[in-house]
């Protein structure tokens, strides 16, 4: 291993040293490779970081802000481009960035009139150039100086109703004496005055109208700011008019047509009904209860024009996933003394149903298989937008190692079936609460054998749930999931296992037992980016998702009333089958500091606690915590690592030892763009699980506070990803660096690792966090 290391890291020094020396050849004589960049200001309102958006020119690019290994890449192909092993290198690497005077000249510019722009009227910019040999560094340096500031505030509105409405809405002004006098405030200003006057009917106003007068004194950094409204002018020959306010007259919606002239006229040949004060217009067939379309409509006849009611009503609309798109356009009547829209809401239908078929391969813990499945969407069942769909699924695994037994296959079958409304199904809601929740119902059945030679479970489910979000927060409440788990086989040799590891370790009896799920369950989910899981967001920002569910609490207590005391002694029944009681709570915080527009650093913590009771000795096994794995401590295989310091053996069934009541994952990793759509990252992962009450055979497993940061497992590695814009393929290598299985040497791999004992390879999906 450490030869393997040692040779590893002669051949990159030998590639990074040639790889330097021809990135001369191209640079053209009496000019300079732009080595660096670099901002300074003498003032800390002039962030360096937010002027870095007006750098024309930047220098290569480094993996892990550390080495410029693109150029390098780019640098070690030769200068003939018709080679296919040059041409290779060009598309993977990175060409020498060649210093460019007049970019640096814009810059400074554009820099200093953004700096002047934020009330540093004085402000001066400077470029100071760097040379060494063939390179080149640019440190651009700012001076701010005193800042003016607005002395006063005055506003300058001849039409009576929008200074009427600007006045009712003070609070909300930007604009105080004292302010600096930024210039991207005042503009943030008229936007958000714009926006305030569109959702009160100024259906033609824009920011435009709004200009400022800014006067100021001898000798003076103050401002005396005027804020005029002009009126209204459609072209600049019009005569001026005042700013008409626009009310909603008719709204139009139109099925599977999209029409140039969205008339009256237009509309003539097609059928059309009313419902609900709205028109629909359709060929054929409606498709669309009118109900769902008028509940999902927020323009309403009468109304003011409101800007925030048409996206509202896309929002809604897009929720529909029988629509493909939509389209809001309006038709102007302007009379002397009104003025009037009408609506037209143009539909595309979605596909009605479709089928999808699967194959894939799959390998756990080294047993290869193969399963297939098969899939069918109706996304407008009762034609409301309901969605239906149904899966069936079949796998084969030849199982190893299993001895005793006539055959070793492993097989499993499993079919899942769901209904989704577009809205929030509950008796006496009033369609208002509906319209401001924005949720959907779903309904879920699942059933699922696994057919193995030492027994056959079943397991089906049956589960409602409402699904609703806001802005950048998502919800989930989970009503009712019911889990129902049967083992209707198991072998004698199995059997005969059980009941000798009973004593040792009673969870594994209790996760091949007959048992009942009855839970409820609430998460939220809030990330500041609004970015996709899968995707890594752009800039700072930071996620939190926090759920908490509890299971078999009214059953306990209807047991109580009905029999004070358990039949068995132990734990009361539901059909003569155990069922589980316990509370569960998760947190996970994850936050992403942007270095560059290719590096990034993300910190990512996650916190779960389980506590099983009164009716429970144990959580389900399905419900209890694991570490190690592609989204955990990467240094260890998933259900390897823990509880605590236990070590466990290498019996097949020993992944349900590693398992607890209590987890902690702590993570942080450096991601860099390569080149192409190849990312890498390199990380720190550290974490275990623990149990709350003690086992016989696993002592060392109990938390206790005055040990249990003694026994976090510390990994550290590397990965790639695959970046395909619609998926991300991952792939990371970790490294045990602290194993709290060990004691002695052993205990610290990182000093003398074993590649063999130490290393652990993942696959996955997506980023881990």
């Amino acid at each position: 291993m450490k030869l393997a290391l040692r040779h590893c890291s002669i051949f990159l020094m030998l590639l990074l040293g040639l790889s330097a020396c021809s990135v001369s050849k191209f640079i053209p004589e009496g000019h300079y490779l732009l080595d660096a960049v670099k901002i300074e200001s003498d003032n800390k309102e002039v962030k360096p970081s937010e002027m870095r958006a007006y750098v024309r020119q930047t220098s290569n690019a480094k993996w892990f802000s550390l080495v410029k290994i693109p150029m390098y890449i780019y640098s070690a192909a030769g200068r003939d481009s018709t080679k296919w092993i040059n041409r290779l290198l060009y598309r993977m690497g990175d060409a020498p960035r060649i210093y460019d005077p007049e970019l640096t000249e814009e810059t400074r510019e554009q820099m200093e009139q953004a700096v002047r722009n934020m009330g540093y009227m004085g402000a001066q910019v400077g470029a100071v150039e760097v040379r060494k040999g063939n390179r080149l560094k640019v440190h651009y340096v700012i001076r701010a100086g005193e800042p003016y500031t607005v002395g006063s505030v005055a506003y300058d509105i001849d039409d009576y109703r929008i200074a009427e409405y600007l006045r009712a809405d003070s609070v909300h002004r930007m604009l105080a004496p004292g302010m600096r006098f930024d210039v991207n405030v005042l503009d943030q200003e008229r936007q958000r005055i714009t926006q305030y006057l569109q959702n009160r009917g100024y259906f033609r106003f824009n920011k435009d109208f709004i200009t400022y007068q800014a006067d100021t004194t001898l000798y003076s950094k103050q401002v005396g700011l005027t804020l005029k409204l002009a009126p209204y002018r459609r072209k600049k020959e019009d005569t001026p008019a005042p700013h008409k306010q626009y009310h909603i007259r008719d709204v139009n919606f139109i099925f599977d047509s999209d029409f140039s002239d969205l008339s009256t006229t237009g509309l003539a040949g097609l059928d059309s009904v009313r419902s609900g004060g709205v028109n629909f217009y359709y060929k054929d067939k409606l498709y669309l209860r009118p109900r769902v379309i008028t509940d999902y409509n927020r323009l309403q006849t009468g109304d003011l024009y409101r800007l925030r009611n048409v996206q509202s009503t896309y929002n809604a609309l897009g929720r529909l996933n029988i629509l493909k798109y939509s389209n809001i356009r309006f038709e102007e009547d302007v009379k002397s003394d009104s003025a009037c829209l009408d609506a037209f809401v143009t539909l595309s239908r979605n596909k009605n149903k479709s089928v999808a078929f699967e194959i894939e391969g799959t390998n756990s813990a080294g047993d290869l298989g193969a399963a297939a499945s098969v899939s069918y969407m109706h996304r407008n069942l009762f034609k409301g937008s309901e969605t239906f769909s149904i899966k069936i699924r079949g796998a084969y695994e030849a199982i190893t190692g299993l001895e005793g037994y006539a055959n070793s296959n492993y097989m499993e079958y499993a079919v899942e079936a769901g209904l989704n409304f577009p809205e929030f199904m509950f008796p006496f809601l009033s369609s208002d609460f509906k319209r401001r929740i924005r949720a959907t119902s779903e309904v879920t059945v699942k059933y699922n054998w696994q057919i193995r030679p030492e027994f056959e479970r079943t397991v089906a489910s049956a589960a409602w749930s409402y699904k609703w979000s806001k802005r950048r927060a998502s919800h989930r409440f989970d009503v009712f999931d019911l889990n129902y788990i049967y083992m209707p086989y198991r072998s004698e040799t199995f059997r005969s296992y059980l009941d000798e590891m009973d004593q040792r370790n009673p969870l594994l009896r209790y996760s091949y037992e007959d048992l009942f799920i009855v839970r409820m369950g609430y998460t939220y989910t809030y990330n500041s980016s609004g970015a996709a899981s899968m995707k890594t967001a752009q800039r700072n920002s930071y996620s939190i998702r926090f759920n908490i569910e509890e299971s078999g609490n009214l059953l306990y207590a209807f047991s109580k009333i009905v029999n004070r005391h358990p039949k068995n002694g132990e734990a009361f029944q539901m059909g003569n089958i155990d069922f589980a009681q316990y509370v569960k709570m998760d947190i996970d915080y994850a936050k992403n500091f942007m270095i560059d527009y290719r590096n990034s650093l993300v910190f990512h913590v996650g916190v779960g606690v389980a506590v099983p009771y009164g009716n429970s000795k144990s959580l389900p096994f399905e419900k209890l915590y694991f570490s190690g794995g592609a989204n955990s401590v990467r240094g260890w295989s998933v259900r390897s690592l823990g509880p605590g310091g236990y070590r466990g053996d290498a019996n097949s069934l020993d992944y349900v030892n590693h398992t607890g009541d209590i987890k902690l994952d702590l993570n942080l990793e450096y991601r860099t763009h390569l080149f192409w759509k190849l990312n890498g990252a390199a990380f720190i992962d550290a974490g275990n699980v623990w149990t709350i009450r003690s086992r016989d055979m696993q002592p060392e497993g109990q938390f206790k506070f005055d040990r249990f940061y003694k026994q976090l497992a510390v990994a550290y590695g590397l990965g790639i990803r695959f970046d395909l814009d619609f998926l991300i393929l991952r792939f990371d290598g970790g490294m045990k660096a602290v194993n709290p299985m060990y004691t002695g040497k052993d205990r610290y791999p990182i000093v003398s690792p074993d590649f063999k004992r130490d290393f652990t390879f993942h696959f996955a999906v997506g980023y881990p966090f």
